[in-house]
């Protein structure tokens, strides 16, 4: 999983095509990429082309909302348009909610029923 070097300081994998680099000096055709939407867009933005283009090489995606890593609906991501987005590439992966709740935990689900 590639994390941005700006939270994670000297962090060496910090974007997603010199991380599937490392996969494929592994050379095993079971090692996936785990995305995670926050930390590619504060290194990289262009979320949507990104895993349009990766999305084969796409174990696991996670997400939270940037600024601030909070849920999905409080910072600067389209979730929605994002989620539309996979459908349409045809993803049927799991998604794993890795924020941490600008309130009450509860209170943070909120964009799940959007």
């Amino acid at each position: 999983e590639p994390l941005n070097s700006r939270d994670t300081l000297g962090f060496m994998v910090d974007r997603t095509v010199p991380a599937l680099a490392l996969l494929d000096a592994a050379e095993r055709p079971n090692l996936f990429l785990q995305y995670d939407i926050y930390h590619a867009q504060v290194m990289e933005g262009d979320l949507a082309r990104t895993l349009g283009t990766h999305l084969p090489r796409i174990g696991h995606i996670q997400l939270a909302d940037n600024p601030g890593r909070h849920q999905p609906g409080t910072g600067e991501i389209n979730f929605p348009f994002l989620f539309k987005h996979l459908r349409g590439l045809g993803y049927g992966g799991w998604i794993g909610c890795e924020y941490v709740p600008s309130g009450a935990t509860e209170d943070s689900f909120g964009w799940m029923a959007a």
